[in-house]
């Protein structure tokens, strides 16, 4: 299989209650997503999908999250808002922007840091 990723940034703010450190007041990072896509066959311009098209749609679930309390966030009110769940959050809401069945969503990797990071994929 073909792969290709996409890397884009966004700021928020968020508390993890119950966790018992730091975490529990409020704070923000820079969070970095990391998006990577499938196939199992190029397209006819010998391409996965176009970066800058991926890129794009992956800003536009960014956009919701951006410069935000991410507590706030209606996804967030059921579940805490970790790295973790914003992995899962962009994956979903990413996977349903991508055009036909020959382009798969393989992964999405949220840095909180540049040492910590967390996945989600199927």
């Amino acid at each position: 299989m073909f792969e290709l990723t996409v890397v884009e940034e966004f700021s928020a703010a968020h508390r993890l209650p119950g966790t018992g450190g730091k975490c529990e007041a409020l704070h923000g990072h820079n969070w970095k997503v990391e998006v990577r896509v499938g196939a199992f066959e190029l397209d006819k311009a010998g391409m996965v999908i176009d970066f800058h098209e991926l890129a794009a749609l992956t800003r536009q679930v960014l956009a919701e999250l951006d410069h935000t309390f991410l507590n706030d966030h209606p996804f967030f009110r059921e579940r805490p808002p970790t790295a973790e769940n914003l992995a899962f959050f962009v994956f979903h809401n990413l996977g349903g922007r991508l055009a036909g069945d020959r382009v798969r969503l393989v992964n999405v990797r949220v840095w909180e840091s540049d040492r910590t990071a967390a996945s989600y994929g199927p």
